[in-house]
């Protein structure tokens, strides 16, 4: 499971904190056996930024990766806007999700965003699928929200208050499994 940085909004602000300060990306314990002192162990590259057009890329985006050295498991660590496990950032995903609460077919979605058809569909039953887990753990950041209990009133709420990153961010603070 990564560790997830809160507060790195975009993949530019993730490139300036690590070229800055590449020591705050250490998480302060092992995910795994939860001991203290994780050595850096290099890093792997990403091709997070599939907006914009290769001359004007961010890509390669590096992830810092780091080791254990009690339980020899190592670790990545993410910036809050990179999805684990996705190739999109998260900003595209709610703009997708906007849009489909919002009352927009899947299909119409699909040909106005970047992802295809069956992109969009898989996030909007991932995100229906673990409604009541993410609610739950996100009324706990925000109290207002417990007044929303129907799923695209809630989201729609929450994403007044937070981006998805964010709450997925809060999610994964709560120990839910994020993609």
């Amino acid at each position: 499971m990564p560790h997830i940085i809160s507060g790195i909004s975009s993949l530019l602000q993730h490139l300036q904190a690590l070229e800055a300060n590449p020591g705050s990306f250490r998480p302060p314990q092992c995910p795994s056996c939860g001991q203290a002192g994780l050595w850096a162990h290099g890093r792997y590259e990403r091709k997070a930024d599939r907006s914009s057009s290769s001359a004007e890329s961010l890509n390669m985006i590096p992830i810092p990766r780091f080791l254990c050295p009690h339980c020899q498991k190592t670790c990545s660590v993410l910036p809050e806007c990179i999805a684990p496990r996705r190739w999109y950032l998260w900003a595209v995903q709610q703009v997708v999700l906007l849009q489909l609460l919002s009352g927009g077919s899947l299909r119409a979605v699909s040909k106005a965003a970047l992802p295809g058809y069956d992109t969009c569909r898989r996030w909007w039953r991932w995100l229906q699928d673990h409604f009541l887990p993410q609610r739950d753990a996100l009324m706990t950041y925000c109290r207002t929200l417990s007044s929303q209990m129907d799923f695209k009133d809630f989201w729609t709420a929450c994403f007044q208050k937070f981006s998805l990153a964010a709450a997925m961010q809060c999610c994964h603070a709560s120990g839910l499994s994020i993609p």
